[in-house]
């Protein structure tokens, strides 16, 4: 509850809301500059020119690449204007600012978030295996480049990575990602969460400490199912877990228009911010008392 009152008091959640929610035929010409200065640093530069010109939402979906390269806007250095390009063909199809950070798009995807928070905690190969089937593009794919970058990019700008980010992925970065997507699916997302730390200080080292108990839970778990259960047991364990998570789900997504919102902002945020505390108890019993079942 305090978290929650601090982001309401410092405004980060009205802030986050705004563009993703404004239709972008109605954007002001103060807020066109600010969709291109969340694009990126690179794109300071080029702030100039729209403030100049005052083009406003309705001005920026007619913009194309001739437009962009030539005066007032200027835009000569190619990779930048595919940048604002790809970005721009984003907010054309979803008619709003596509989310860019957490809190973006949890303001946006509310129930999602929270769903998603909650399953990456408990069946991380489950959830990484629904982003596959039904959300590749907007998160599968930038999850696998920034988990398991290809090498050719690892140096690029960010503009240019920001492009990649939508291609198939390599051989090389699918072996990477399918070693540790069965072995240590965890990493995966401290991975990600490391990615962020320019972005989300704070949140990002909440995110990979929690993942770094929950591996050492996994592993407890994995020791003790090896040392004193019979082998033929595990596929009935596997499918009791996918149906208690599978009838979980079914359970949220009918349950969830129901649900308060401040109801789901605290569980959003217990369970991102003191999860790893309960979780640093959950690791000591099972370090000092191997036999006692981990919850």
């Amino acid at each position: 509850v305090v978290v929650l009152v601090y982001h309401w008091g410092s405004g980060v959640v009205e802030q986050h809301n705004l563009l993703i929610s404004k239709p972008v035929s109605h954007w002001t010409p103060e807020e066109v500059v600010s969709w291109l200065e969340q694009l990126g640093p690179w794109t300071e530069n080029y702030r100039k020119p729209f403030q100049l010109e005052n083009v406003n939402g309705r001005l920026l979906l007619m913009l194309g690449d001739e437009e962009l390269l030539n005066s007032p806007f200027s835009i000569e250095n190619q990779t930048h204007r595919r940048a604002v390009l790809a970005e721009l063909e984003r907010v054309k199809a979803l008619g709003v600012k596509p989310p860019q950070n957490l809190w973006e798009y949890k303001a946006a995807n509310a129930g999602k978030s929270l769903f998603l928070l909650y399953a990456l905690k408990r069946s991380p190969r489950l959830t990484i295996f629904y982003f596959y089937l039904f959300d590749y593009s907007e998160t599968f794919l930038p999850f696998l480049h920034t988990c398991c970058p290809a090498i050719s990019h690892i140096d690029n700008t960010v503009e240019s990575r920001f492009l990649y980010t939508q291609l198939e992925p390599s051989w090389q970065q699918w072996a990477e990602f399918l070693v540790k997507y069965f072995v240590l699916p965890y990493q995966l997302i401290a991975e990600f969460a490391w990615d962020w730390l320019a972005v989300h200080y704070w949140t990002s080292r909440f995110i990979i400490v929690n993942a770094m108990l929950l591996s050492v839970l996994e592993a407890c778990s994995l020791w003790r199912l090896w040392t004193t259960a019979p082998i033929r047991t595990l596929p009935q364990k596997m499918w009791n877990h996918l149906w208690k998570m599978l009838s979980q789900g079914f359970a949220f997504a009918l349950l969830w228009p129901f649900v308060p919102q401040f109801v789901c902002n605290c569980l959003f945020y217990w369970a991102l911010y003191f999860s790893p505390i309960i979780n640093i108890d959950l690791v000591v019993q099972q370090l000092m008392h191997p036999e006692t079942q981990a919850r």
